[in-house]
């Protein structure tokens, strides 16, 4: 197991984060899966990253936990010694118009999506500048950047994710640890498939590819940042939105 590349991707049972996991799946690999809620579906994606002829661990934790975070990590740390790539997508929304959102809807979505990417690479940390290698790439959404109606707690978070990635990035770059984030467009998930045809007709209107993405277009961003090709890549956001934003 030591000469395999340890990964952690949070939030991977399902969407985007399925994708990521499977997409880095290979020999040389070990994916750990994380998951919340849905062990079931966890364990679907391992399935598929051995499939790909890699290793999975599916492991369960809140990242919105601090204790649960610290204890996981410190069984991954246990178990293989080091953490190599940490992938933080993990993330809820509760959309709601500001007036009308319950401060539970905004601390629910805060803590998953922002606080959660902070506890997770906070655990990783001195490990990677003890190797002096480490891959961190944090998953945002073009709605930090252009905001979105109803979506006041997940453009905030989202938003404070690339602050965050530019933050960490400059600590760290010293030690051959690059941070990095995806902000993917309105890709095909369960989640966007949920918003009602008539919203999905009038996004796809704003989107000059004219088509709504793909998961595994978004985790092909993430491994190619997660290479020694991206070395010299950090502090960067990479935009996965066929055109919707631009900057």
């Amino acid at each position: 197991m030591s000469d395999r590349r340890i990964i952690v991707v949070t939030g991977a049972s399902r969407g985007i984060g399925r994708a990521i996991a499977v997409h880095m799946a290979g020999p040389e690999n070990h994916v750990i899966v994380n998951y919340n809620s849905s062990p079931e579906a966890a364990q679907q994606t391992a399935h598929l990253v051995e499939g790909r002829g890699g290793t999975s661990t599916a492991m369960q934790f809140s990242v919105a936990d601090p204790g649960a975070v610290k204890t996981a990590f410190k069984q991954i740390l246990d178990a293989y010694g080091r953490v190599d790539v940490l992938v933080n997508n993990a993330g809820i929304a509760k959309d709601n118009l500001l007036a009308l959102m319950s401060p539970t809807e905004w601390d629910m979505v805060m803590d998953t999506n922002l606080k959660g990417a902070f506890l997770c690479s906070q655990a990783v940390i001195k490990v990677m500048i003890r190797q002096r290698y480490g891959r961190i790439v944090n998953v945002t959404s073009v709605v930090g950047v252009t905001g979105n109606p109803g979506q006041c707690n997940y453009s905030a978070a989202k938003a404070g994710i690339i602050g965050f990635t530019r933050s960490l990035a400059r600590e760290i770059v010293s030690r051959n640890i690059t941070v990095n984030a995806v902000a993917p467009g309105f890709i095909e998930t369960d989640m966007t498939l949920a918003i009602p045809k008539k919203s999905r007709e009038a996004l796809l209107a704003q989107i000059p590819a004219a088509r709504y993405g793909t998961p595994e277009e978004v985790a092909a961003a993430v491994a190619f940042l997660t290479s020694d090709a991206a070395g010299y890549i950090t502090g960067q956001v990479i935009h996965v939105n066929g055109g919707m934003f631009m900057g």
